[in-house]
């Protein structure tokens, strides 16, 4: 079995390293944290004392920690691994950094003869200890595939984007969808309940409607990603309904922010011809918006 040196075992780190060590691989962990070192005393584990110790030997190395500055002091640092890892080992970046310190890191270790890839993961802290992660990865074929050994005690999904960065680039575009559908999910839920509607009554319906279950899964492959946008529902009927709804919430005393925003996209439909295509067709709308901005 490969030798590999897991650098980070924060809530996602922990049990990912627990899965590796339980499915036979030689481990040699690091993390700043004692307490976090600490709940592997019990495992046939080598526990280190800098990621330049844990790299000695190491075939692959896994990094999954918190931030951009943590990963690049961890691999490039004084006591970084970059300073014992071999040449042709293989790092598999798995945290959510910004990408041009993924690149940087890239380049560096290019340089020695190191091979890298970008693999941040998807799902939660019971899917890494269920081995059930969505793996998003960037890198050369070649060792995307070198990686897969490691990567399916992970996960049960390894969905290769492209090159160096681009795993890193599609898990941030998830992470803007997610947060924004946070604020979204809340406002509406704040929005049913200032209106007097049972909470739990509100969620059900929602969860039954393109709505709740959402426009990625539903109306947007069927329409306007499958080249249709004949208006089952017209980008002018959207204008109209979420102005009702804002009025609405005027009303009521509540700002619906995200609502008002949005608001101003469906205005722009009629500028740009769009007032009878489909809602989905709002992609094409934003696309044209963002030419004219260039």
């Amino acid at each position: 079995m490969p030798n590999i040196a897991f650098i980070g075992l924060g809530t996602m780190g922990s049990p990912m390293a627990k899965r590796l060590i339980n499915s036979g691989f030689k481990l040699s962990i690091f993390d700043i944290s004692k307490n976090a070192l600490s709940k592997f005393e019990k495992d046939n584990v080598k526990i280190s004392s800098s990621p330049k110790e844990a790299a000695i030997d190491a075939d692959f190395l896994i990094t999954m920690l918190p931030k951009s500055n943590d990963v690049k002091e961890a691999i490039l640092g004084l006591n970084g691994a970059v300073q014992s890892l071999k040449e042709n080992s293989l790092v598999i970046e798995m945290s959510t950094i910004y990408p041009s310190v993924t690149n940087n890191i890239f380049e560096k270790l290019k340089s020695k003869n190191i091979h890298f890839i970008d693999a941040p993961v998807g799902r939660t802290p019971r899917d890494a200890a269920s081995g059930d992660l969505l793996i998003i990865a960037g890198g050369e074929k070649k060792d995307i595939d070198h990686a897969r050994p490691v990567l399916k005690v992970l996960g049960n999904e390894i969905i290769h984007v492209g090159d160096v960065c681009s795993g890193i680039k599609m898990k941030l575009i998830n992470n803007y969808m997610s947060m924004v559908g946070m604020v979204m999910t809340a406002e509406t839920i704040h929005f049913a309940k200032s209106l007097g509607i049972d909470q739990s009554k509100a969620v059900k319906i929602l969860q039954g409607t393109a709505a709740g279950k959402g426009q990625i899964n539903i109306n947007f492959p069927q329409k306007v990603l499958s080249g249709d946008i004949t208006p089952d529902f017209p980008l002018k009927m959207g204008l109209k309904d979420i102005s009702l709804a804002i009025q609405l919430g005027e009303e009521n005393n509540l700002s619906l922010n995200l609502g008002r925003i949005s608001k101003e996209y469906y205005a722009l439909a009629e500028k740009f011809g769009r007032q009878d295509h489909d809602c989905t067709a709002m992609l094409h709308l934003i696309e044209e918006v963002t030419n004219l901005k260039k």
